[in-house]
């Protein structure tokens, strides 16, 4: 199964991606976390992405596509994989349409998770996300065990710099003019499924569940 995980930033895509992980035994492919993984380790690639992202500005396709196209291409993903933050435009989803086709895939179901600006804001300032396993928390819905150290591996939990209300509200501006549009293109393939990402991660999940044939 080839599945998009949809909504705006923060409606927490890449923490329910990485539950289903277990549930569909196949890969999350998270364009943001390999674009950060390139931002860390200093490389010229990594160097283009953060003058966009800590801009709160939509990375140009032609990067991104580069990135997710050596990543689809990896034997773990080639039964299928869940895609969490990418595309982000109408032409890169006609591009990664084009680049499944390829190889004889498509998107088979697109959940749309649907949270209010106001919920974003709350979730983005208050997260924190471990720099050497990516585990994310929340300070008051999913606080780590100790002040400042994941739970998951003891490594130090740190505030992303994109992680503020100015480049949310940014974000949020890009993504209802340049990425929202993407659920007409696959609203018109019948493949869009739209659920509350209010709630408990539990319930949540169930939603998805539900929404992909699993529940």
């Amino acid at each position: 199964m080839d599945l998009i995980l949809f909504g705006p930033p923060g409606a927490g895509k890449g923490t329910q991606a990485k539950r289903l992980v277990d549930l569909l035994k196949i890969p999350q492919i998270s364009t943001g976390d390999m674009m950060r993984a390139e931002r860390q380790a200093g490389t010229e690639i990594g160097k283009q992405f953060d003058h966009y992202m800590t801009q709160g500005l939509l990375v140009p396709d032609e990067l991104v596509l580069s990135l997710f196209g050596q990543r689809l291409s990896q034997p773990d993903a080639k039964s299928g994989a869940i895609l969490d933050g990418y595309p982000r435009t109408v032409a890169q989803a006609e591009a990664l349409d084009a680049l499944l086709a390829a190889r004889g895939r498509k998107i088979d179901r697109v959940v749309s998770m649907e949270v209010s600006l106001a919920e974003m804001i709350d979730r983005v300032v208050n997260r924190r996300t471990c720099e050497s396993c990516g585990h994310i928390y929340h300070l008051r819905y999913n606080p780590p065990p100790s002040p400042g150290l994941c739970g998951q591996c003891g490594g130090k939990l740190v505030q992303r710099k994109d992680d503020s209300e100015e480049v949310v509200r940014k974000r949020n501006q890009e993504y209802l003019e340049k990425t929202a549009p993407i659920l007409d293109h696959y609203t018109a393939k019948g493949v869009v499924k739209a659920v509350s990402g209010v709630g408990t991660l539990d319930d949540v999940t169930q939603r998805i569940k539900s929404a992909i044939g699993l529940a």
